[in-house]
């Protein structure tokens, strides 16, 4: 009687939940693209040799060399931040407006990696958004403030990216 309630075996149904199971396996060991982004703290000759680089580069590169600056100076405002460093957090915040600024003035003659010049730049609102609540005062207001900024520079790259 109890081998008439189960149902019978089937090999491709088995294959089948095998192969998914595979699948999903070898998905999550891939990373994510998002995931790649480097968050660690650079030294200043790492930081120097960034803005010489952006300074120096091409009208066409300088847009995502510019974004990968403001990333790694929001990494490093971060740090400043948790540590309670709040004068070199200030000075951190200050350059990232200068880098969005210039940023701004670029992207009209930017086209190369404007897609990933924008999740790059939408990462890293992400991650001031979380410094945002590590802050108070008068410290608060400074890091709201870039971060209306780069919200800003955000909208213009994903306008570039879809009008491209």
């Amino acid at each position: 009687m109890r081998s008439q309630l189960r149902p019978p075996f089937r090999p491709r149904t088995a294959l089948h939940l095998a192969s998914i199971g595979l699948f999903s396996a070898l998905y999550l060991a891939v990373p994510v693209h998002a995931s790649a982004i480097d968050e660690s703290v650079p030294t200043a000759e790492g930081l120097a040799q960034l803005e010489l680089r952006a300074s120096q580069a091409k009208p066409r590169e300088q847009c995502f060399l510019y974004t990968e600056l403001v990333h790694t100076m929001t990494e490093k405002a971060g740090k400043e931040i948790a540590d309670g460093d709040t004068e070199k957090a200030a000075a951190s915040l200050k350059k990232i407006n200068l880098y969005a600024h210039l940023i701004h003035l670029n992207l009209a003659n930017d086209t190369k990696r404007l897609k990933n010049a924008e999740m790059l730049m939408h990462h890293t609102t992400y991650r001031l958004a979380e410094y945002l609540h590590l802050v108070s005062g008068e410290d608060k207001a400074s890091v709201q403030a870039t971060l209306k900024q780069l919200d800003q520079v955000n909208d213009e790259l994903l306008t570039q990216v879809f009008s491209h």
